[in-house]
């Protein structure tokens, strides 16, 4: 199967599957499950990190713990929001950031194809597929979906807008933290005990990173 067509099947199975379980679990249920999601993510990127340096020096210490400092406080935001908010409330966010991912990757591919001579990279020695129609594209997609959620939020349209603008932009930047990791480390994907072509958890997570404590914060 192309690996395109892989990547597309398994985010929307995986929407489809945090979608249902967003709704359908009682709100206490939403800690362990994303505690029990950043333990995953901190194994991979442990291994990761491994393939550079050893986990007991002091520098593999020091970036272990930040890993865990961002990858755990990144998406701890998330339980918080549900349990400040409520499950819609953590739907919104992590939909807006997501969908934002989306409108970036179909942006990015079709500018690249339609324009003379490519589209304009945003940031080709860390990310080569990064554009700035990518950008531009990641942010209509989730000021839609924020303002889709308005009967949800109960924002005012230009708050919804605003919170679109941020999730693409602090998704953005959190894909391509992941990505100059990846790149130091020397992998194209995180995947370290997913099959191939699949990407990994951190690859699924990266826009997840900063995008929600930070919106969260303004909530």
């Amino acid at each position: 199967m192309n690996p395109i067509l892989k990547r597309i099947i398994t985010a929307l199975s995986t929407a489809a599957l945090v979608v249902w379980a967003i709704v359908k679990v009682p709100t206490g249920w939403i800690p362990p499950a994303v505690w029990a999601l950043v333990a995953v993510a901190v194994l991979e990127y442990a291994l990761l990190l491994k393939r550079k340096l050893p986990l007991h020096s002091a520098r593999g210490v020091l970036l272990l713990a930040v890993g865990l400092a961002v990858i755990g406080g990144g998406l701890s935001a998330l339980s918080e929001a549900a349990l400040r908010h409520g499950n819609w409330m953590l739907l919104y966010l992590i939909a807006i950031v997501k969908l934002s991912d989306m409108g970036g990757f179909a942006f990015g591919m079709s500018s690249a194809r339609l324009m003379k001579g490519g589209n304009h990279k945003l940031c080709p020695t860390i990310s080569p597929n990064k554009s700035w129609e990518g950008l531009a594209g990641s942010v209509i997609a989730s000021v839609l979906m924020s303002l889709a959620f308005l009967p949800v939020t109960h924002f005012t349209g230009p708050k919804a807008v605003a919170f679109g603008v941020v999730a693409a932009l602090v998704g953005t930047a959190g894909d391509l933290v992941e990505s100059k990791f990846k790149r130091w480390v020397g992998v194209k994907d995180s995947a370290t005990f997913m099959p191939a072509g699949l990407g990994g958890f951190l690859d699924m997570f990266d826009s997840l990173l900063f995008a929600p404590a930070v919106l969260l914060s303004f909530i």
